[in-house]
């Protein structure tokens, strides 16, 4: 029970840190933060017109660009979504999830051995593609006009105008 305090403490300070909040209204201030994003989250993931998720992921702090579709069930970060950008004409299909973060934050030791948080923005560049299933972890760039095959695995820059297919993705075909 001992560890699992620490984490949690270890856990809520970095978020702390990040939001530059400070004391007890600070948390409390936090857990207002988590649960207005997850209550625009549920209605963003949720529904079937691309417009509406739009509206509430831009709620969220996630920068969305002019003509872009988002398909029902596509993740955007839950604790980092403004360090998400999208820019214009870009689609995104169902079951796609987009982090800004990486944290193992159950286990301690990983924590404070080599795995600490990793916090990154995520980019994706004007005309991108991405089909359903993708997966794009923090740091990644999309280059313009790249087109993310089904189920592809993306942990890192991706040149403009190409097919990437696979995990991780690999550059399969110029455009």
């Amino acid at each position: 029970m001992k560890n699992e305090e620490n984490i949690f403490k270890i856990n809520e300070n970095e978020l702390m840190k990040h939001h530059n909040l400070t004391g007890v209204f600070g948390k409390f201030r936090l857990r207002l933060i988590f649960l207005r994003s997850w209550l625009h989250h549920i209605i963003a993931y949720s529904t079937p017109h691309p417009g509406i998720s739009i509206f509430f992921q831009r709620l969220r702090g996630v920068k969305i660009g002019k003509s872009c579709h988002i398909s029902p069930y596509v993740l955007f970060d839950l604790i980092y979504p403004e360090l998400i950008t999208i820019e214009d004409k870009v689609g995104i299909g169902s079951n796609t999830m987009i982090f800004a973060h990486i944290n193992p934050t159950a286990n301690l030791f990983l924590k404070n051995n080599n795995y600490p948080r990793k916090v990154q923005s995520v980019t994706i560049k004007s005309g991108a593609w991405i089909n359903p299933g993708c997966i794009i972890c923090p740091g990644s760039v999309i280059g313009k006009n790249s087109i993310l095959s089904v189920g592809t695995v993306v942990s890192g820059e991706i040149p403009d105008n190409c097919v990437v297919a696979g995990n991780p993705g690999r550059v399969i075909k110029k455009i």
